[in-house]
């Protein structure tokens, strides 16, 4: 895309988090400043913010955004929810859920926009370690980089540097992207100590923005929205006067005149004519300040004549005349709890505040640096959500057996909820139906067939009897099988009465899949069937093969599983570089176990010279970078592996349960690879989300089988 400032070629593919972000004009301006760059480079760039205060009221910051860039998007779509619903579902512990709902909207927004400038929570009561882990959680699963803002109001520059130090170790524990770090409203005699201090920290961008009062100080009409005011006079430039001081007015007029300065917010009674006549006097004397407006109290107004006066002087009334119900003290202390808010209408303010920001930001430098950020993160959030939305693109029928199984009614019920799929369950009828009433489920759209009284069992029987009559099957044996459930199901996919199929929270791994091998068969170019286990990690996704089915491959069949397992993880949009493990790296090791690895590298490479696939390697070498560099100089596998295919089902097995149990990573699978259509095995200790995902991923394999 050509930037239309500079005329170069946009090369930003990564939207950014700014994290930290109050609610003070210094905040507003940082990210002002922000949108200003990305819309450089993208014509439709638009916010996001994952929570916002309130429903009840429309977020200032949003709304700022949507008026000055003109955003088309409805209020609605520019956040995740509200504060009070995110504290209802972490009160709930539905942390998760939670962030499903925030990526559940940022994904719908971003397909409407080039650039998502995501504006994340304030840091608030010191509570900064809390709140630095949610906006990092949350900017993890969105795949944005993170630019954190640190208020340095008050703080010296020892606290400011221990803050920085902290987030540093804190993004390096959330493995999170990181463009900046911004210190903001940083006190002028500390700045320049501050940003020689900061320079010194390796590999950490930072920059320091210098407190500006100006930019803190409220315009009259800040101070008219925040107390509700009635603007009794006034154009919009009279409204974006700058309140540099406020006054209370009880003194006679020549004691007034003595107090008064430029900038000032005058508050006094409604009835005080006098303290509004020497006011209005003061604007056009040469020898008096400039008064930013007037705050009348007490519900009351100017007389009636002193009304016509000013209504029928020549020109308009040079500052703002406001009007409050509140008594003078009130109305004093409220007008002191004012902050700034910059409005889309003060473009002077606006125009003043971008100004400051970047001559203190080098916009160049960041946006080089931006343009360097690549990611290939993908946490679990981000893989569900993926999985989910391409099963709903075009939804497929699902057959589980196993019907009276209260997990599998259970994940029938969300999966029907989410619309992803169309289920049909297998079992007694009124067994089924008992217990969806007892649980209290919604399955009504559910199909429930029982293969003990199905009419398509006889043709079932005869399609089987066919297809296994050279095995000596006569068509009785094949009609008292069709009473099965998994081979009922097997079927049913067979003859396209339904796409996949998922088993196994009851049956055993034969029972699911031994009809499959006999009806449904392998791929053609497929030797064998084998699975797959995808391990969603904290900030990516590994494929494991073959840790289910094949416990002592050859070289053929272990070549044929790498190619398989490739080939599934590119459908799943992972991208693969697939490590042939063993317990030797390279030509180092000797013996039949590594022989027989290396046999199968070179027949995987010729069956695929598109992959990039390496081996015999050890698992460090294919994860760590920095033993790869010794091991496997120039690899383009090493260090970077996706997919890991092991040598046997024992290391297979036990690796990915090691992984699972000691590092928290959720494991989906086993998923089968190389039937024709597709049919996958539950574990028998399987949770109701294991299925979910399970049905979900088959949805998937059975689009692809198309």
């Amino acid at each position: 895309m050509i930037n239309k400032h500079s005329g170069l070629i946009s090369c930003i593919s990564q939207n950014i988090y700014i994290s930290g972000a109050d609610e003070c004009s210094g905040s507003t301006a940082i990210i002002l400043a922000m949108m200003e760059m990305l819309s450089g480079y993208a014509g439709n760039t638009c916010i996001f913010r994952p929570i916002i205060h309130s429903s009840a009221e429309q977020d200032q910051l949003i709304q700022l955004i949507r008026d000055r860039y003109s955003l088309t998007q409805p209020y609605t779509a520019l956040y995740g929810c509200s504060s009070e619903q995110a504290s209802k579902l972490l009160a709930d512990e539905q942390y998760d859920e939670l962030l499903k709902i925030i990526l559940a909207k940022y994904m719908a927004l971003k397909v409407q926009c080039e650039q998502v400038l995501c504006v994340g929570a304030e840091y608030s009561h010191g509570d900064f370690v809390s709140e630095f882990d949610f906006n990092a959680d949350v900017a993890n699963n969105l795949g944005c980089v993170l630019m954190p803002l640190l208020q340095a109001a008050e703080k010296s520059n020892e606290e400011i540097l221990d803050q920085l130090a902290s987030l540093k170790h804190a993004l390096h524990e959330h493995s999170s992207g990181f463009l900046a770090a911004v210190v903001n409203s940083v006190a002028i005699e500390q700045v320049e100590s501050l940003r020689k201090s900061i320079s010194a920290i390796p590999d950490f961008l930072s920059y320091v923005i210098p407190c500006e009062p100006s930019l803190e100080k409220p315009t009259v009409g800040n101070i008219a929205d925040a107390l509700g005011a009635k603007v009794f006079s006034g154009n919009s430039d009279a409204l974006s006067r700058e309140v540099q001081h406020y006054k209370v007015a009880a003194m006679l007029v020549p004691d007034f005149l003595e107090y008064v300065e430029d900038g000032d917010l005058i508050i006094t009674p409604g009835d005080r004519s006098d303290i509004i006549l020497a006011s209005l006097l003061t604007y056009y004397s040469k020898n008096y300040p400039q008064i930013a407006g007037i705050l009348l109290t007490g519900h009351q107004e100017p007389p009636r004549q002193v009304k016509d006066l000013l209504a029928n002087s020549q020109g308009d009334i040079p500052f703002a005349m406001l009007s409050v119900e509140y008594d003078t003290f009130n109305a004093a202390i409220k007008v002191s709890q004012v902050r700034e808010r910059l409005n889309s209408k003060n473009q002077r303010k606006i125009a003043k505040a971008l100004g400051f920001v970047e001559s203190n930001i080098n916009m160049i430098e960041l946006t080089k640096c931006l343009c360097a950020q690549t990611t290939t993160k993908m946490t679990p959030l981000m893989f569900e959500y993926n999985l989910v939305q391409r099963a709903k693109a075009k939804k497929q029928h699902i057959v589980l057996p196993e019907g009276t199984e209260e997990r599998i009614l259970r994940a029938a019920e969300i999966l029907l909820l989410r619309d992803v799929v169309k289920i049909t369950l297998l079992g007694d009828k009124d067994t089924i139906h008992k217990k969806i009433q007892a649980l209290a489920l919604k399955l009504s759209d559910v199909e429930i067939i029982d293969p003990l009284d199905s009419p398509l069992r006889a043709l079932f029987a005869e399609t089987y009897y066919q297809a296994r009559k050279h095995k000596n099957v006569v068509y009785d044996t094949a009609y008292d099988l069709m009473a099965d459930v998994s081979y009922f199901g097997t079927l049913m996919i067979h003859l396209g009465y339904a796409d996949g199929m998922v088993s196994g929270a009851v049956h055993s791994t034969q029972h699911t899949i031994r009809p499959a091998f006999e009806i449904i068969k392998t791929k053609p170019g497929a030797t064998i069937v084998s699975s797959v286990f995808f391990m969603c990690l904290e900030d990516r996704v590994l494929v494991y093969g073959d840790c289910a089915i094949n416990p002592n491959p050859n070289a053929h069949e272990l070549a044929d599983i790498a190619v398989s397992a490739a080939d599934t993880a590119l459908n799943f949009n992972i991208i693969p570089k697939v490590a042939m493990l063993s317990y030797s790296t390279g030509d180092s090791g000797k013996g039949e176990a590594v022989d027989k690895v290396r046999e199968a590298v070179k027949i995987a490479k010729q069956l695929r010279p598109d992959l990039k696939l390496e081996g015999p390697m050890q698992y460090d070498a294919a994860v760590d970078a920095e033993v790869a560099k010794t091991k496997l100089p120039g690899s383009e596998v090493a260090g970077q592996a996706n997919v890991f295919i092991f040598p046997d089902l024992n290391t297979g097995n036990n690796t990915y349960k090691a992984v699972q149990r000691s590092s928290g990573a959720i494991a989906i699978g086993p998923i089968l690879q190389g039937l024709n259509k597709p049919v996958n095995d539950l574990s028998r200790g399987c949770t109701i989300t294991d299925i979910v995902n399970t049905v979900i991923i088959t949805a998937i394999q059975a689009q692809e089988c198309k």
